[in-house]
């Protein structure tokens, strides 16, 4: 259930990213969507192993969005160095 739980999440972390950081992103909004998941699991995870906070604490939403909008930075950078 945490999983599916994550992925609502995530889902909209990635849409709160979208809009924060806008742009041309070369795989649109799917894509960015699926960066705003993987960015919840890993600040997820990353958050609960330090200690920081526990699984529904109002802060992880805070963190899933800065990682995913690191996430979605390092995909920007990689592949406008690619089309170059």
């Amino acid at each position: 259930m945490e999983i599916i739980i994550m992925l609502v999440i995530g889902l909209l972390v990635g849409i709160v990213a979208k809009f924060l950081m806008p742009g041309n992103d070369p795989g649109g909004f799917i894509l960015t969507t699926l960066l705003g998941i993987a960015g919840s699991f890993v600040a997820g995870y990353l958050g609960r192993a330090a200690g920081w906070y526990a699984p529904g604490d109002p802060v992880s939403f805070i963190a899933s969005v800065v990682g995913a909008i690191l996430l979605l930075a390092i995909y920007r950078l990689v592949f406008r160095r690619h089309r170059v």
